[in-house]
């Protein structure tokens, strides 16, 4: 199995752009959902949460606009605007609005993919684009977005690295199911903690030496997880 770096949801109208898009993101590591419609895109980013969204401000149904305002009115995934609209209004509006980055057509992919690199390293709060968080065996790499465990490179899906990267960032606090379930799936799931059991327990496989005895990601009965800080590792036993 390809391991994936993050999830991107590509919405244009126009097919070509799209298959450009996918592929060229698909080589690059990315998985890749299309839209080609103003509402397809909002159905779409609610049922596959991406971890970054290239938006066009053209759409057929409506104006991309529109898809921006409503994602932003329960999420904070990064937002590229991708568009032939190069009037410094259109962009100072975007960025009002909540985009991230704006880039117009036509476009260099190198480009592309380098702010689409910068933005997903600025998502994880709490820690510089360029930290490295060891745990014991385990090792996160931030800014290439690489885990590993026991010495080992570790696939995680999207998800699974998106629950990481939040637990990374408040190593040694409790996050709460409320605060892992909103970040991940949105407020509508922010009471279903069954979710959040179902991906840690995948992570912990992934992650753990002994997944049935976690020593790094820990349960806090009731309220969360925390992930450990170094400083809080026990000893091994041997």
């Amino acid at each position: 199995m390809k391991a994936v770096l993050a999830s991107v949801l590509v919405v244009d109208d126009e097919p070509q752009i799209r298959r450009f898009l996918r592929t060229s993101l698909d080589v690059h590591g990315y998985g890749v959902d299309e839209a080609q419609t103003a509402r397809d895109a909002i159905q779409l980013f609610a049922s596959t949460k991406p971890d970054l969204v290239v938006l066009d401000l053209g759409l057929p149904d409506a104006d991309g606009f529109h898809v921006l305002k409503t994602l932003r009115e329960t999420s904070r995934v990064p937002v590229v605007i991708l568009s032939v609209r190069d009037r410094e209004s259109e962009k100072i509006k975007a960025f009002e609005a909540g985009a991230d980055d704006y880039l117009t057509k036509p476009f260099g992919m190198g480009e592309l993919l380098a702010r689409i690199q910068a933005l997903l390293r600025r998502a994880a709060p709490g820690l510089p684009v360029d930290s490295v968080f060891r745990l014991g065996g385990l090792e996160v790499d931030l800014a290439r977005r690489l885990v590993r465990s026991g010495g080992q490179a570790v696939q995680l899906s999207p998800k699974q690295y998106r629950l990481l990267r939040i637990l990374v960032a408040n190593a040694g606090k409790v996050v709460t199911h409320e605060q892992l379930l909103t970040e991940m799936w949105g407020p509508a799931h922010s009471e279903d903690p069954q979710y959040l059991r179902i991906f840690v327990r995948k992570l912990r496989r992934r992650i753990e030496p002994n997944p049935s005895r976690p020593r790094y990601l820990l349960t806090e009965l009731g309220v969360g997880y925390r992930l450990r800080t170094p400083d809080q590792l026990p000893a091994e036993r041997h």
